[in-house]
């Protein structure tokens, strides 16, 4: 299984990027897509997260500006729009998804971070 992320870059205050993330190989099932984010000298933290069902989570400084969502038809691909970035947005985000196999072992992986830069 591979997670290909894509769509960081440099954005100025109070503009919009959108990243996705592909899911790719041997995959039985996909429970939750979420992406998380770290910045310099932080720990990584949750930005969002979407269920198999659709539910979503946000942290609290992203809720009404960043949106995730999932490809309703390929089911593999998540996506974060981010909108109203602020400098404080600056940092790798990462994706993360819960595989699950015929046997309901969830297995966890993470994608390589892509760099999301906002300048003020």
């Amino acid at each position: 299984v591979q997670l290909q992320a894509s769509g960081g870059g440099l954005v100025q205050t109070g503009g919009s990027l959108r990243l996705s993330c592909v899911a790719s190989g041997t995959i039985f099932s996909i429970s939750r897509m979420g992406w998380y984010r770290q910045a310099p000298g932080k720990q990584r933290e949750l930005v969002a997260v979407i269920s198999s069902g659709g539910n979503t989570n946000y942290a609290d400084s992203v809720k009404g500006r960043f949106t995730i969502s999932r490809d309703n038809a390929a089911k593999n691909t998540v996506y974060l729009q981010m909108n109203s970035l602020k400098p404080e947005d600056m940092a790798v985000y990462y994706c993360n998804v819960g595989f699950l196999s015929r046997d309901g072992e969830l297995s966890v992986y993470w994608g390589r971070g892509t760099l999301v830069t906002v300048s003020s």
